[in-house]
């Protein structure tokens, strides 16, 4: 039980009490300071001990319930799930994200088979329709759980990957220990409802929300080197990006 909770709130703040728990509380997650599985005390002592009003707090779980961080069980109470990834929208790889904030991703290798380019990927990988490309589909995980559904189409050289080595190591990493410096990318995020079988793989509720992301990334020649159409669990990730006022 994490009675020892603390929180830190600034009652002379504009920003609302509710979200300072709220936020306090997640930061407790992705620190480590509630792993999963961290039951919290009921609304009610939570409430007393912070001298905040009931709906106050139940406002702020309800949010932290709603980003899928915790989740009430009848009998049980209020327990933490898990920590979201966090990804910053940059030219890397999910494996290598992962890997660099000390998660251990694992690869399940759904499809592996040599396709001819349809429309969409041809003029994504600036080819001839019809031309033999690499198509991957692999299920990347975190601690066991499932993240995302990665599809990708890769040109002539980079269509030798084998199965082996997209289990063990990221694709990002195989193609740069071959020499290719992705440089550039042309990348969509967007969101929708998963398919039922993309529901299955990520362990989802059917038609739960997605995020997606489609990328077309370019190695210091301009090449194309690969075509991607990603999903991702809402509920366990999310993209941050960096805004400056130029």
């Amino acid at each position: 039980m994490a009675s020892d909770l603390f929180v830190d709130l600034d009652r002379s703040s504009p920003v609302p009490l509710y979200f300072q728990v709220a936020r306090q509380i997640e930061q407790a997650i992705e620190h480590g300071k509630l792993p999963p599985g961290s039951r919290l005390d009921n609304e009610i002592h939570l409430a007393d001990q912070l001298g905040l009003s009931r709906p106050t707090m139940r406002r702020a779980i309800q949010q932290l319930v709603d980003k899928g961080l915790l989740v009430r069980k009848r009998g049980v109470g209020t327990q933490v799930v898990h920590g979201q990834v966090t990804r910053p929208v940059e030219l890397t790889s999910l494996h290598d994200d992962l890997a660099q904030s000390g998660q251990h991703p694992t690869t399940q290798v759904l499809l592996h088979e040599m396709d001819g380019a349809d429309d969409e990927v041809a003029g994504s990988l600036a080819i001839s329709p019809g031309t033999p490309v690499l198509h991957l589909r692999r299920l990347r995980m975190s601690g066991g759980e499932p993240l995302a559904v990665l599809e990708n189409w890769l040109p002539a050289p980079y269509t030798d990957l084998t199965v082996e080595a997209l289990t063990e190591r990221g694709m990002y990493q195989l193609l740069r220990s071959r020499g290719v410096g992705m440089r550039v990318a042309r990348q969509r995020i967007g969101a929708r409802r998963g398919s039922g079988e993309e529901c299955s793989l990520l362990d989802e509720r059917r038609g739960s929300p997605l995020l997606t992301m489609e990328r077309t990334t370019h190695d210091d020649s301009g090449r194309v080197v690969e075509f991607g159409r990603h999903v991702y669990r809402a509920s366990r990730y999310a993209f941050e990006v960096t805004l400056v006022d130029r």
